[in-house]
Protein backbone atom coordinates (compact mmCIF):
# COMPACT_ATOMS: atom_id res chain seq x y z
CA UNK A 1 0.00 0.00 0.00
CA UNK A 2 1.37 3.39 -1.01
CA UNK A 3 1.52 5.87 1.89
CA UNK A 4 3.83 8.36 0.19
CA UNK A 5 1.05 10.01 -1.82
CA UNK A 6 -1.34 12.73 -0.63
CA UNK A 7 -3.11 11.95 2.64
CA UNK A 8 -6.43 10.22 1.73
CA UNK A 9 -9.01 12.57 3.29
CA UNK A 10 -11.52 10.91 0.94
CA UNK A 11 -11.32 7.80 3.13
CA UNK A 12 -13.03 9.61 6.01
CA UNK A 13 -15.61 11.25 3.72
CA UNK A 14 -16.72 7.94 2.21
CA UNK A 15 -16.51 6.09 5.53
CA UNK A 16 -18.79 8.54 7.34
CA UNK A 17 -21.19 8.97 4.41
CA UNK A 18 -21.63 5.21 3.99
CA UNK A 19 -22.18 4.46 7.66
CA UNK A 20 -24.16 7.51 8.73
CA UNK A 21 -26.49 7.38 5.70
CA UNK A 22 -27.29 3.73 6.45
CA UNK A 23 -27.77 4.36 10.17
CA UNK A 24 -29.84 7.53 9.67
CA UNK A 25 -33.21 5.86 8.94
CA UNK A 26 -32.90 3.99 12.24
CA UNK A 27 -32.08 7.24 14.05
CA UNK A 28 -35.03 9.04 12.43
CA UNK A 29 -37.39 6.15 13.18
CA UNK A 30 -36.35 6.17 16.82
CA UNK A 31 -37.02 9.91 17.03
CA UNK A 32 -40.43 9.50 15.39
CA UNK A 33 -39.44 11.44 12.27
CA UNK A 34 -40.28 8.52 10.00
CA UNK A 35 -42.72 5.68 10.59
CA UNK A 36 -41.27 2.17 10.88
CA UNK A 37 -43.31 -0.34 12.84
CA UNK A 38 -41.54 -1.35 16.11
CA UNK A 39 -41.46 -5.05 15.21
CA UNK A 40 -39.82 -4.26 11.87
CA UNK A 41 -37.42 -1.80 13.45
CA UNK A 42 -36.34 -4.40 16.00
CA UNK A 43 -35.78 -6.94 13.23
CA UNK A 44 -33.69 -4.74 10.93
CA UNK A 45 -31.53 -2.90 13.49
CA UNK A 46 -28.82 -5.58 13.74
CA UNK A 47 -28.41 -6.36 9.99
CA UNK A 48 -28.54 -2.67 9.07
CA UNK A 49 -25.89 -1.90 11.69
CA UNK A 50 -23.69 -4.69 10.33
CA UNK A 51 -23.98 -3.23 6.83
CA UNK A 52 -23.21 0.27 8.12
CA UNK A 53 -20.08 -1.09 9.84
CA UNK A 54 -18.60 -1.73 6.38
CA UNK A 55 -18.17 2.03 6.02
CA UNK A 56 -14.41 1.95 6.77
CA UNK A 57 -14.02 -0.85 4.21
CA UNK A 58 -15.91 1.23 1.63
CA UNK A 59 -13.66 4.18 2.42
CA UNK A 60 -10.55 2.05 2.00
CA UNK A 61 -11.72 0.52 -1.29
CA UNK A 62 -12.71 3.89 -2.73
CA UNK A 63 -9.40 5.46 -1.73
CA UNK A 64 -7.35 2.60 -3.11
CA UNK A 65 -9.20 2.58 -6.43
CA UNK A 66 -9.13 6.34 -6.96
CA UNK A 67 -5.60 6.94 -5.69
CA UNK A 68 -3.66 3.83 -6.74
CA UNK A 69 -5.75 2.75 -9.70
CA UNK A 70 -7.12 -0.48 -11.11
CA UNK A 71 -6.08 -3.63 -9.26
CA UNK A 72 -5.21 -1.85 -6.01
CA UNK A 73 -8.25 -3.22 -4.16
CA UNK A 74 -7.50 -6.81 -5.21
CA UNK A 75 -3.86 -6.45 -4.16
CA UNK A 76 -4.99 -5.03 -0.84
CA UNK A 77 -7.49 -7.83 -0.17
CA UNK A 78 -4.85 -10.48 -0.91
CA UNK A 79 -3.00 -9.27 2.20
CA UNK A 80 -5.93 -10.56 4.30
CA UNK A 81 -5.18 -14.13 3.26
CA UNK A 82 -2.02 -14.25 5.38
CA UNK A 83 -2.83 -15.69 8.83
CA UNK A 84 0.72 -16.13 10.13
CA UNK A 85 0.12 -13.88 13.13
CA UNK A 86 2.27 -15.54 15.79
CA UNK A 87 1.09 -16.67 19.21
CA UNK A 88 1.42 -13.22 20.85
CA UNK A 89 -1.13 -11.73 18.47
CA UNK A 90 -3.55 -14.57 19.13
CA UNK A 91 -3.22 -14.98 22.88
CA UNK A 92 -2.18 -11.71 24.54
CA UNK A 93 -5.09 -9.49 23.39
CA UNK A 94 -7.57 -12.34 23.88
CA UNK A 95 -6.28 -12.85 27.43
CA UNK A 96 -6.59 -9.14 28.21
CA UNK A 97 -10.13 -8.91 26.85
CA UNK A 98 -11.17 -12.05 28.71
CA UNK A 99 -9.78 -10.79 32.02
CA UNK A 100 -11.10 -7.21 31.77
CA UNK A 101 -14.57 -8.24 30.61
CA UNK A 102 -14.89 -11.00 33.21
CA UNK A 103 -13.59 -8.76 36.01
CA UNK A 104 -15.99 -5.95 35.07
CA UNK A 105 -18.86 -8.45 34.94
CA UNK A 106 -18.22 -10.26 38.24
CA UNK A 107 -16.84 -7.52 40.53
CA UNK A 108 -20.11 -5.61 41.18
CA UNK A 109 -21.62 -8.82 42.56
CA UNK A 110 -19.30 -8.49 45.57
CA UNK A 111 -20.99 -5.16 46.30
CA UNK A 112 -24.56 -6.37 46.06
CA UNK A 113 -25.33 -6.04 42.35
CA UNK A 114 -27.39 -8.76 40.72
CA UNK A 115 -25.72 -11.01 38.18
CA UNK A 116 -26.28 -10.24 34.49
CA UNK A 117 -26.98 -13.52 32.67
CA UNK A 118 -25.11 -14.64 29.57
CA UNK A 119 -26.78 -13.41 26.38
CA UNK A 120 -25.80 -16.36 24.18
CA UNK A 121 -28.22 -19.33 24.16
CA UNK A 122 -25.34 -21.56 25.29
CA UNK A 123 -21.55 -21.52 25.42
CA UNK A 124 -21.23 -24.11 22.66
CA UNK A 125 -22.08 -21.63 19.93
CA UNK A 126 -19.22 -19.34 20.98
CA UNK A 127 -16.88 -20.43 18.11
CA UNK A 128 -19.57 -19.58 15.55
CA UNK A 129 -20.36 -16.32 17.33
CA UNK A 130 -16.64 -15.45 17.37
CA UNK A 131 -16.46 -15.91 13.59
CA UNK A 132 -19.51 -13.69 13.12
CA UNK A 133 -17.89 -10.98 15.27
CA UNK A 134 -14.63 -11.18 13.28
CA UNK A 135 -16.26 -10.82 9.87
CA UNK A 136 -19.59 -9.09 10.52
CA UNK A 137 -19.82 -7.93 14.14
CA UNK A 138 -17.15 -5.26 14.32
CA UNK A 139 -14.10 -6.97 12.86
CA UNK A 140 -15.07 -5.78 9.38
CA UNK A 141 -14.37 -2.21 10.50
CA UNK A 142 -10.66 -3.08 10.60
CA UNK A 143 -10.56 -3.45 6.81
CA UNK A 144 -10.49 0.34 6.87
CA UNK A 145 -9.34 1.43 10.33
CA UNK A 146 -6.20 -0.53 11.19
CA UNK A 147 -5.95 -2.23 7.79
CA UNK A 148 -5.78 0.95 5.74
CA UNK A 149 -5.91 4.40 7.37
CA UNK A 150 -3.81 3.73 10.49
CA UNK A 151 -0.63 3.46 8.45
CA UNK A 152 -1.36 6.83 6.82
CA UNK A 153 -2.07 8.43 10.22
CA UNK A 154 1.10 7.00 11.75
CA UNK A 155 3.19 8.13 8.79
CA UNK A 156 1.82 11.67 9.00
CA UNK A 157 1.53 12.12 12.79
CA UNK A 158 3.67 9.42 14.41
CA UNK A 159 2.76 6.07 15.95
CA UNK A 160 1.24 7.27 19.24
CA UNK A 161 -0.52 10.37 17.92
CA UNK A 162 -1.82 8.42 14.93
CA UNK A 163 -3.48 5.84 17.20
CA UNK A 164 -4.90 8.56 19.47
CA UNK A 165 -6.39 10.43 16.52
CA UNK A 166 -7.91 7.22 15.18
CA UNK A 167 -9.44 6.45 18.59
CA UNK A 168 -11.22 9.84 18.55
CA UNK A 169 -12.39 9.49 14.94
CA UNK A 170 -13.52 5.94 15.62
CA UNK A 171 -15.60 7.06 18.62
CA UNK A 172 -17.19 9.94 16.70
CA UNK A 173 -18.05 7.59 13.82
CA UNK A 174 -20.20 5.59 16.29
CA UNK A 175 -22.36 8.60 17.29
CA UNK A 176 -25.51 7.51 15.37
CA UNK A 177 -25.56 4.26 17.35
CA UNK A 178 -26.00 6.26 20.56
CA UNK A 179 -29.28 7.53 19.09
CA UNK A 180 -30.67 4.15 17.99
CA UNK A 181 -32.85 2.24 20.42
CA UNK A 182 -31.71 -1.33 21.07
CA UNK A 183 -28.02 -0.80 20.37
CA UNK A 184 -25.50 -1.26 23.17
CA UNK A 185 -24.22 2.29 22.64
CA UNK A 186 -27.71 3.59 23.46
CA UNK A 187 -26.99 2.63 27.10
CA UNK A 188 -23.39 3.88 27.19
CA UNK A 189 -21.86 7.18 28.25
CA UNK A 190 -19.99 8.71 25.29
CA UNK A 191 -16.96 9.78 27.34
CA UNK A 192 -16.71 6.24 28.68
CA UNK A 193 -16.97 4.95 25.13
CA UNK A 194 -14.07 7.19 24.09
CA UNK A 195 -12.02 5.66 26.91
CA UNK A 196 -12.83 2.29 25.39
CA UNK A 197 -11.81 3.25 21.85
CA UNK A 198 -8.57 4.75 23.20
CA UNK A 199 -7.66 1.52 24.97
CA UNK A 200 -8.72 -0.63 22.06
CA UNK A 201 -6.80 1.49 19.54
CA UNK A 202 -3.45 0.93 21.23
CA UNK A 203 -4.07 -2.77 21.87
CA UNK A 204 -5.26 -3.36 18.29
CA UNK A 205 -2.34 -1.37 16.86
CA UNK A 206 0.16 -3.33 18.95
CA UNK A 207 -1.36 -6.62 17.77
CA UNK A 208 -1.14 -5.48 14.17
CA UNK A 209 2.56 -4.69 14.52
CA UNK A 210 3.20 -8.03 16.25
CA UNK A 211 1.62 -9.78 13.26
CA UNK A 212 4.04 -7.95 10.93
CA UNK A 213 1.16 -5.76 9.74
CA UNK A 214 -1.04 -8.61 8.52
CA UNK A 215 -4.42 -6.83 8.39
CA UNK A 216 -6.54 -9.89 9.19
CA UNK A 217 -4.99 -9.73 12.66
CA UNK A 218 -6.84 -6.46 13.28
CA UNK A 219 -10.15 -8.08 12.34
CA UNK A 220 -9.40 -11.07 14.55
CA UNK A 221 -8.48 -8.99 17.59
CA UNK A 222 -11.49 -6.66 17.20
CA UNK A 223 -13.87 -9.60 16.78
CA UNK A 224 -12.37 -11.32 19.82
CA UNK A 225 -12.90 -8.23 21.97
CA UNK A 226 -16.56 -8.05 20.95
CA UNK A 227 -17.17 -11.78 21.33
CA UNK A 228 -16.66 -11.84 25.12
CA UNK A 229 -19.33 -9.20 25.82
CA UNK A 230 -22.43 -11.44 25.55
CA UNK A 231 -20.75 -14.08 27.71
CA UNK A 232 -19.92 -11.58 30.44
CA UNK A 233 -22.46 -8.75 29.92
CA UNK A 234 -21.27 -5.39 31.14
CA UNK A 235 -24.39 -3.34 30.37
CA UNK A 236 -27.74 -3.19 32.10
CA UNK A 237 -30.13 -2.60 29.19
CA UNK A 238 -32.24 -0.21 31.27
CA UNK A 239 -32.50 3.50 30.62
CA UNK A 240 -30.86 5.55 33.35
CA UNK A 241 -29.08 2.58 35.00
CA UNK A 242 -25.84 3.40 36.85
CA UNK A 243 -23.80 0.93 34.72
CA UNK A 244 -20.99 0.11 37.21
CA UNK A 245 -19.81 -2.78 35.03
CA UNK A 246 -19.47 -0.51 32.02
CA UNK A 247 -17.33 1.98 33.91
CA UNK A 248 -15.10 -0.76 35.30
CA UNK A 249 -14.75 -2.24 31.84
CA UNK A 250 -13.82 0.96 30.03
CA UNK A 251 -11.48 2.02 32.86
CA UNK A 252 -9.57 -1.25 32.73
CA UNK A 253 -9.45 -1.14 28.94
CA UNK A 254 -8.22 2.46 29.04
CA UNK A 255 -5.49 1.48 31.53
CA UNK A 256 -4.49 -1.47 29.34
CA UNK A 257 -4.28 0.91 26.38
CA UNK A 258 -1.90 3.18 28.32
CA UNK A 259 0.30 0.18 29.07
CA UNK A 260 0.36 -0.85 25.41
CA UNK A 261 1.06 2.72 24.39
CA UNK A 262 4.18 2.64 26.58
CA UNK A 263 5.15 -0.82 25.30
CA UNK A 264 4.85 0.43 21.72
CA UNK A 265 6.95 3.50 22.55
CA UNK A 266 9.72 1.39 24.03
CA UNK A 267 9.64 -1.07 21.15
CA UNK A 268 9.98 1.82 18.71
CA UNK A 269 12.98 3.17 20.62
CA UNK A 270 14.60 -0.28 20.68
CA UNK A 271 14.02 -0.66 16.94
CA UNK A 272 15.65 2.69 16.22
CA UNK A 273 18.60 1.93 18.49
CA UNK A 274 18.99 -1.54 16.99
CA UNK A 275 18.42 -3.46 20.24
Amino acid sequence: MNVTQKFPVRFFVVTFLWSWCIWMPLVLAGKGCINIRPEILGTITVPVSMLAAFGPAAGAFFSLRTIEGKGAVVRYLKRFLDIRFGWKTWLIPAGIFLVTTFAAWITPEFFGCNRLSMLLPNIYIFPLYWLIMVFLGGGQEEIGWRGYILEHLETKFGTQTGSMLLSIIWAVWHIPLFLISGTSQNYMNFIGFMMLTFGYSFIFSWALRKSDNRPLAGMMVHGTANSFIPIFPILSMTAGAAQPRFWLWVSMTFAAGLIFMEISRREAINTISGK
